[in-house]
C-alpha cells in the first residue's frame, strides 16, 4: 500500500550546507526565535550510539529545541530514503498540528530533494535475494570492485555516490536488477514536471580554507571527545564493522584503529581528508540547486546568522 505524503500549510524551513559550516548552532538559536522544531536531515543521526562521529545535537542543544529523526534506529537497521522521507512528513504534521514550524536541518541533499520533490521512486520494493548477492559480492571483491559495477549500471548515480557509501551502492545496483532501470532514470521521470513543495530554503557557506580549518578542529574535537571509545562500545555491542553505518565517515577509521590495520595517528589524518573531500561534494551538490539562498558565515556569528535568517523569513512570509 501507498504511503501517503504530507507537507504542511506553511512552508517549513530548509538549512543545508556542507559539514562543519555551524547549521545546527544556528537552526537552534533560530527555532527559538521562531517557534520551530527542527527535523534532521542526516543519514547518520538518525542511529543509536552513533553520536560523537556524526556531531549529533548535544544534550543542551536537544534540550532547548524539540528534535524529531534522531536516534530512530540501530545500526544494524537499514533506512532507506523512503523510510526517512515518510517519517518526516509525519514530524511535519505533527509539528503543524502543535501550532509551531518546521526546520529541516541537515547536509544529506539526497533527503532534501526526495522530500522536496515528493519522490516515489523510493517505493521501489526491496529485493532480499538480490541484495543478498549484492552483500556477498561486496564481501568478496570489496566496495570498489561494487562501485565500478555501478559506474557500468547507472553512470550518474555512481558519480554522487562514493564507494565507501556501501548501502546506498548495494540499494542503487539493487534497484537496477529488480527494475532493470538505472536508479537516476526512475528520479529523473518522478520528478519530471513536478513543481518542488513551497519551502524556504538557505544555505551556508564559507571559503573552502576557513571550512578546512573548521573540519580538522571538528575531527580533533571528535577524537578527544571519545570517538574511538564510541566506536568500540559499538562493536562490543556485536554491531559489525562491516554494516553500512559503521562504514560511514569516522566510523570506519576508527574501526581500522581497532582491529589494527591503521594507527590513531593516520586515522585522523585519513578521517580529516576525507572529511574535506565530502564537504567538498556537498556543496557541488547544493550549488546545482538553484532555489537556494546562500549566505557566507565565515565572519559571523551563529546569532548574527540566526536573526539575519528570521528577518528574511519574515520578509519572504509578508512579500
Amino acid at each position: 500500500m501507498e504511503r501517503q505524503s504530507y507537507w504542511p500549510t506553511r512552508p517549513p524551513i530548509l538549512l543545508c550546507g556542507p559539514t562543519a559550516t555551524g547549521k545546527t548552532a544556528v537552526a537552534c538559536l533560530l527555532a527559538k526565535e521562531i517557534d520551530a522544531e527542527i527535523i534532521s536531515a542526516d543519514s547518520m543521526q538518525v542511529y543509536t550510539g552513533m553520536d560523537i562521529g556524526t556531531a549529533k545535537p548535544s544534550v543542551q542543544e536537544r534540550a532547548q529545541v524539540p528534535f524529531h529523526l534522531l536516534d530512530i534506529a540501530s545500526p544494524d537497521d537499514q533506512i532507506t530514503v523512503s523510510d526517512w522521507k515518510h517519517k518526516a512528513e509525519a514530524s511535519l504534521k505533527e509539528i503543524e498540528a502543535r501550532g509551531r514550524r518546521s526546520i529541516i536541518c541537515g547536509g544529506t541533499g539526497l533527503y532534501f530533494r526526495a522530500l522536496l520533490d515528493d519522490w516515489k521512486m523510493a517505493e521501489t520494493a526491496p529485493d532480499p535475494s538480490a541484495r543478498e548477492k549484492l552483500m556477498q559480492e561486496l564481501a568478496d571483491q570489496g566496495p570498489e570492485a561494487l562501485h565500478e559495477r555501478l559506474r557500468s549500471a547507472d553512470p550518474a548515480t555512481a558519480v554522487r555516490l562514493h564507494q565507501n557509501d556501501t548501502f546506498r551502492v548495494v540499494r542503487a545496483l539493487e534497484v537496477c536488477l529488480t527494475t532493470g532501470r538505472p536508479i537516476s532514470e526512475i528520479q529523473a521521470e518522478d520528478r519530471a514536471g513536478r513543481p518542488a513543495r513551497p519551502s524556504l530554503h538557505f544555505a551556508l557557506t564559507m571559503p573552502r580554507p576557513l571550512l578546512n580549518l573548521r573540519i580538522e578542529a571538528r575531527v580533533d574535537k571528535m577524537i578527544t571527545d571519545g570517538l574511538l571509545e564510541e566506536v568500540k562500545g559499538l562493536l562490543d555491542q556485536g554491531y559489525s564493522g562491516e554494516l553500512g553505518p559503521m562504514k560511514s565517515l569516522g566510523y570506519r577509521e576508527m574501526v581500522e584503529v581497532l582491529v589494527g590495520k591503521s594507527t590513531c595517528d593516520d586515522a585522523v589524518e585519513e578521517m580529516k581528508s576525507n572529511t574535506r573531500r565530502f564537504a567538498k561534494r556537498q556543496q557541488t551538490w547544493f550549488r546545482a540547486d538553484p532555489l537556494l539562498n546562500w549566505l557566507d558565515v565565515s565572519e559571523l556569528s551563529s546569532a548574527v546568522v540566526a536573526n539575519s535568517l528570521r528577518k528574511e523569513i519574515e520578509a519572504q512570509d509578508r512579500a
